[in-house]
């Protein structure tokens, strides 16, 4: 099935997809800081340059995209039907070097926490919210 989209068009609108200061990973941030918690942002000297860095508590939280990070069994991970294969390569590449980032940080003595999309979605945004705080002290 041929893209709806001219080229110019899809080149546009992948362009506007944002990768970092999402509204989720936002929720996040106006969570802790609310809740006296202080953090750096994207830090490049730690492995995948992780969303949230909270230093004093030795913990670092990605903000995942259940789309872009294949979340498994969510609502909001479906596979495009077109160019499949390409997708499901793509997607299965970002896993692959979430599960590597996830792994250098553990080995450096760093606690990591993943927050998917869907977690804060209202009806679950509040258990998420609490399930980290529970995890920083």
């Amino acid at each position: 099935m041929p893209d709806v989209h001219s080229v110019a068009t899809r080149s546009y609108n992948m362009s506007r997809i944002k990768g970092k200061n999402t509204k989720p990973e936002m929720l996040v941030r106006k969570f802790l800081f609310a809740n006296g918690f202080r953090y750096r942002l994207h830090s490049k000297n730690l492995p995948g340059k992780p969303d949230i860095v909270l230093p004093k508590y030795k913990t670092v939280i990605f903000v995942h995209g259940c789309f872009w990070h294949g979340h498994d069994e969510c609502k909001y991970f479906v596979v495009p039907k077109t160019r499949t294969d390409w997708w499901l390569n793509k997607i299965n590449g970002n896993k692959a070097n979430d599960a590597k980032k996830v792994q250098a940080l553990e080995q450096a003595g760093w606690k990591v926490l993943v927050v998917w999309e869907c977690q804060l979605k209202p009806g679950k945004i509040e258990e998420t919210l609490n399930l980290i705080l529970r995890n920083l002290v």
